[in-house]
């Protein structure tokens, strides 16, 4: 393995193994060796011939491969929650929200990150029957949430993540919108407004839409779509949040849909599940999977194989601290699997990110697993059958395959697979060809694209001072010692107009049964009508959702460049290496 000092920091603060004094006990090598060999034991319930453990352990090794963080902190510990996703469902009575709480807390503990939708709860000055009382509202029971995150932040492993949602036609839109633009509110929630085929139809008509009180099904007053679509996007302008859901898109997609309406997805919005419902995503590095100057399609599809097998295997291993998830997950078998290093294979293939050939590879390359993982799960259900809800589901009718698993693929951010891979988040462009990485409070990562010293080298013009300006801007586009075709090659996400974020993100979605991550950056300067035409596009092209960052627009910001550092007192006293 060629694990860089980056990715041996994160394990060994976060994955590799310790004793009872926290000395670490474990080498990546054996991590591998342990995830494989305890996944690839559900081989033995089926009575099938052992051999997986090798192959698992061979594409994790190679970093071809790599399974979502529970797995690769638990599988084979005393802790055996192995799957990242999960959705809760919140009700609308005191025992019911909290009975969710005590469920989110033991799902944090064990590493996963938790979807809620907010939209059942009476709105807020509504009256409480029980007591004669008024309702506090959505937004007040959040912040109990996100207290009881805090408190237990996943065992100092992994931050504690949620989502948060509500639909557009909740009476507390507004204050749900524009709940994060105060500083030090919700910060361990993501927040998404619900957004319908409908509200969206009305906001391009200039019409009104109806508000809803859940508790009682009765429209409370109408408001102009357009308003709250303004609310959304000045709001996304301002602090990056809230993103948008686009619910009856990712419904058209749910393949159980007499078991129940999809409402939430994971906190970072790749992963759409009913409630109850989990799911272990794992993805493969596309940086791996070019030979000679192109895409090396015989091992990308073997790659796939294995990967899918894995990901099944690892439903029949994984343990979860409720029964009703357990049934969910068994029910459906949903899996992820995605992909990462794409920035870093478009570089490889001499494809700019910001193309037609980008989009044109982007869906290829999709495509391309969406099949093969389809096949895979087809294989898998002839030896071991179909999922146990599959009467209940799209599948079961005339033409349509006999799978092993509801939903096959997902595109996630692989921030920390990722680094310890060695290449580009997800299907995200560079941030920066030299940027600092946040990973905890108080750690930072300086990260360089190898790719461009490679080349700078081979061309003949780096130097030490090139690479100090780049660290300080984060971007190569002007620098005249640059080349011109270089610099449209190593393109950073604030380089690329909106457009091409978006396009990206479609084209990924067309494939994907899942949803797919992607931040749609803007520069600083970039205005709310730019914002408000990024939503536009994103429901028009067809993606599930949209999350888009103005650079600089929150006080703390998980990537960042030396001088976006230098700017920001609340990490000057960070120690930062930029050789």
């Amino acid at each position: 393995m060629e694990l860089s000092e980056n990715a041996l920091n994160v394990l060994r603060r976060r994955y590799l193994l310790k004793d009872e004094l926290g000395k670490v006990i474990e080498t990546p090598g054996q991590m591998f060796l342990r995830v494989a060999r305890y996944v690839a034991s559900a081989d033995g319930l089926y009575g099938d011939i052992a051999g997986s453990e090798q192959e698992f352990y061979s594409v994790m090794s190679r970093l071809e491969f790599l399974p979502n963080s529970p797995t690769l902190m638990n599988a084979g510990t005393r802790l055996k929650q192995l799957a990242a996703c999960f959705v809760l469902p919140v009700g609308d009575s005191l025992d019911e929200i909290f009975e969710t709480l005590k469920s989110a807390a033991i799902i944090h503990q064990s590493g996963g990150g938790t979807g809620f939708s907010f939209t059942r709860l009476r709105p807020k000055g509504d009256i409480v029957g029980s007591t004669g009382g008024i309702a506090s509202g959505p937004v007040s029971f959040m912040k109990v949430f996100d207290a009881a995150t805090q408190a237990i932040k996943q065992g100092g492993r992994r931050r504690g993540a949620n989502m948060g949602i509500l639909r557009v036609d909740h009476p507390d839109i507004v204050e749900f919108i524009t709940a994060k633009c105060k500083a030090g509110v919700l910060t361990n929630f993501n927040l998404s407004v619900g957004v319908t085929d409908s509200f969206m139809r009305a906001v391009e008509a200039g019409e009104s839409y109806d508000l809803v009180n859940p508790r009682t099904g009765l429209a409370t007053e109408q408001r102009d779509a357009i308003q709250i679509f303004e609310c959304m996007v000045e709001s996304a302008w301002a602090c990056g949040e809230p993103g948008v859901l686009f619910l009856d898109r990712i419904n058209r997609d749910n393949p159980t849909p007499e078991i129940g309406v999809i409402e939430a997805t994971n906190p970072c919005g790749e992963q759409p599940l009913l409630p109850y419902e989990a799911c272990n995503l794992g993805s493969i590095n596309l940086d791996t999977m070019v030979s000679g100057g192109s895409i090396d399609f015989e091992k990308l599809g073997d790659t796939v194989d294995v990967a899918v097998r894995f990901l099944d295997n690892v439903i029949d291993m994984e343990q979860f601290p409720l029964g009703r998830i357990t049934r969910m997950v068994k029910g459906n078998r949903k899996i992820g699997l995605g992909v990462m290093g794409f920035a870093d294979m478009l570089i490889r293939l001499g494809i700019p990110y910001n193309s037609t050939g980008a989009v044109r590879t982007a869906e290829e390359i999709m495509d391309f697993i969406s099949s093969r993982a389809t096949r895979m799960s087809e294989e898998i259900a002839k030896r071991r059958g179909v999922f146990e809800n599959f009467d209940k589901s799209i599948y079961n009718s005339p033409g349509k395959p006999k799978v092993r698993n509801a939903t096959r693929v997902t595109i996630a951010p692989t921030g920390t697979i990722g680094i310890i891979a060695g290449c580009s988040s997800g299907i995200e462009p560079l941030y920066a060809v030299s940027y600092i990485r946040t990973i905890m409070e108080d750690e930072h990562l300086m990260v360089t694209n190898p790719y461009f010293e490679q080349i700078a080298r081979e061309e003949n013009f780096f130097s030490h001072e090139l690479v100090r300006r780049i660290a300080s801007a984060g971007s190569v586009q002007g620098m005249d010692e640059v080349p011109v075709e270089v610099q449209k090659l190593f393109v950073t996400a604030h380089d690329i107009g909106y457009e091409w974020h978006i396009r990206i993100q479609a084209a990924f979605q067309k494939y994907a049964d899942n949803a797919v991550s992607k931040t749609i950056n803007f520069r600083e300067e970039a205005t709310k009508d730019d914002v408000a035409r990024a939503f536009r596009l994103a429901c028009t092209l067809g993606c599930k959702g949209i999350t888009v960052y103005r650079n600089r627009s929150r006080d703390a910001q998980v990537l960042t460049t030396l001088n976006d550092l230098l700017l920001d007192c609340d990490y000057c006293g960070a120690v930062l290496n930029p050789t």
